[in-house]
């Protein structure tokens, strides 16, 4: 099960709510392109889920195609994720647009014995900018939100050693509980001088815990393996895998993907490609997503030749990020779905408009003979 973070594929009904009235992430991109180049996803029925500049639909598509809604309040990677495997949120995590109540913070000083600058809504790159230098000089973490539920804490590599913020994480993550139980604390370590500072690749996400048992415990309890591929074990806080293997971008992902592919195990793998939110959505980088986009199709054809006879393959989001509209922020958006059983390759029929992200895990656990509370499974549409 293969999650393209980030690549929505239109406006949910709701989307106003949101502020996100207009959102289309693969398709704003399309055409802000004046199309994409997707043959491996076209082949797959991409262009059947909606219209894409350049990706015509496909008169026999290997997979089955739809696009799904979402039944939870929110629009962040933890809410989607959970939602996956029948964890329906139906409080949204709180979130701080004019930054943390002074007394969180003032309790977060004394835990860490470290003060705190920024405590302000921010773009990752702009606030170490901003901030830097006096980070470097004071010694304080910056720490920064955005309309996400995020408690964010960046420090320079030389300033503050990556397990020293790693455990600043841990102490947020330990008290942001109750009213303030934010969905994700974040590290953010960067490097370089000033003017030229750049986030690096150890960004880690100390996600909150999932409230009930998801689909995941489900596979783990009845013997199963569940593999995590990037951030899946940090947005579940390990919660029903077996094996986690965290990667730093989409490349190294889909290498270790293809890895795991080549060995022998019964059960699930459950990918996310991060770039796509990370590099590109959230920095309105459209030319970044549409370069992301094909260079994951230009490796699709490797992952489905490691695929066995009779393996369920899924792909999918967990929101939209689109990059053409003036929001940085996560978009509430319709996922793609395209899903097939390579035994049984053969032209993928319409799975319509889903009414929630749990038919996901629904189908993964039908394939094992097995159930979880929330989603219809459309294991027997593939068959």
């Amino acid at each position: 099960m293969l999650i393209l973070d980030s690549c929505g594929v239109g406006e949910l009904p709701d989307a106003a709510i949101y502020g996100d009235s207009g959102s289309n992430s693969i398709g704003n991109v399309a055409d802000k392109m004046g199309g994409l180049n997707l043959p491996g996803l076209e082949k797959c029925g991409l262009g059947n889920i909606i219209d894409i500049k350049g990706v015509p639909k496909n008169r026999k598509p290997v997979l089955s195609f739809g696009k799904m809604a979402s039944l939870s309040a929110g629009k962040d990677s933890t809410t989607g994720h959970w939602e996956h495997f029948g964890i329906i949120t139906e409080k949204p995590f709180p979130t701080y647009p004019d930054g943390f109540p002074e007394a969180l913070i003032k309790e977060f000083e004394k835990k860490t014995g470290k003060k705190v600058i920024g405590n302000k809504t921010a773009s990752g790159t702009e606030i170490i900018e901003e901030l830097g230098n006096e980070h470097i000089r004071t010694g304080a973490l910056i720490v920064y939100t955005s309309a996400d539920s995020v408690f964010q804490i960046a420090a320079h590599m030389d300033v503050v050693p990556l397990n020293e913020l790693y455990d600043y994480c841990r102490t947020a993550r330990n008290m942001l509980t109750g009213e303030h139980n934010v969905s994700r604390v974040i590290a953010r370590p960067f490097k370089g001088e000033s003017g030229n500072f750049v986030r690096t690749a150890d960004r880690h996400d100390f996600s909150i815990k999932p409230p009930v048992k998801s689909g995941l415990d489900i596979l783990s309890e009845n013997g199963f393996e569940v593999i995590s591929v990037g951030k899946i074990n940090d947005l579940y806080a390990g919660s029903g895998i077996t094996k986690s293997l965290p990667t730093k971008s989409n490349a190294e992902g889909i290498d270790t993907l293809i890895e795991v592919l080549k060995k022998e195990f019964s059960g699930l793998v459950y990918i996310n490609l991060v770039d796509f939110d990370m590099l590109w959505g959230h920095r309105n980088d459209y030319k970044g997503f549409a370069r992301g986009l094909e260079y994951f199709d230009g490796r699709l054809i490797e992952i489905r030749g490691r695929l066995k006879k009779d393996d369920l393959f899924i792909i999918s989001a967990d929101h939209g990020c689109d990059p053409t509209m003036p929001s940085t922020d996560h978009s509430r958006e319709y996922v793609p779905l395209l899903a097939g059983i390579y035994a049984l390759e053969s032209t993928g029929k319409n799975l319509g408009v889903r009414k929630t992200f749990a038919d996901l895990g629904a189908t993964v656990l039908d394939y094992f003979e097995l159930t979880q509370p929330n989603g219809e499974s459309f294991l027997g549409d593939l068959k």
